[in-house]
């Protein structure tokens, strides 16, 4: 039932939000040297390494890690990346991985393939036998602003409660929180 709604929604999304993408896209592309497209190495289900695609908001002589882990990462950010990351416009991309089965709506956001400490905690909650998520319970308690202890706790919470009901209501309240531009840091 899970896949099914990520399909079916994330088809619906890819239709209406085409035109917004290219947008972005041309953005990118007019406004700092590069691809539009950054691929990460993220870590899904099973600690399985997949590329997420997200649009470039950082430069490309950036380091591959965590934003919060770069001295002074404002340095780093394109002409419209901290724009793209606070509206969360950047994420879009990530509709073809949910489309494509290695992330979901909703579940724990997909660890860095370098995230060793991330990794290993979420491995000891089972947090790990989760398809990571464009959006999670720990995304709307919080998002950058939370330790990655709490964060890792809230998303072992989500796996405790996971339905479709809790999915549909995380999705309505990370719309709201985009909207209104809650827990961004960058």
């Amino acid at each position: 039932m899970k896949r099914i709604f990520d399909l079916t929604l994330a088809i619906f999304a890819s239709l209406i939000l085409s035109l917004p993408a290219i947008f972005v896209a041309l953005l990118v592309k007019l406004t700092s040297p590069g691809p539009v497209i950054y691929w990460s190495d993220r870590v899904g289900r099973n600690n399985k390494v997949f590329n997420m695609p997200k649009f470039r908001t950082m430069r490309i002589d950036t380091p591959a890690v965590a934003t919060h882990l770069l001295t002074n990462p404002e340095r780093f950010l394109t002409p419209i990346g901290s724009f793209l990351r606070k509206s969360s416009l950047d994420e879009l991309p990530q509709l073809l991985s949910i489309i494509k089965g290695d992330m979901s709506f909703v579940g724990p956001r997909p660890a860095l393939f370098n995230q060793d400490d991330l990794i290993i905690l979420r491995k000891s909650y089972g947090v790990d036998q989760l398809v990571p998520g464009l959006t999670g319970w720990a995304q709307i308690n919080g998002r950058d602003e939370l330790p990655i202890v709490e964060k890792v706790k809230l998303d072992a919470e989500y796996l405790k409660n996971k339905s479709i009901s809790l999915d549909i209501k995380i999705v309505f309240l990370t719309f709201l929180k985009v909207v209104r531009r809650d827990g961004i840091t960058h």
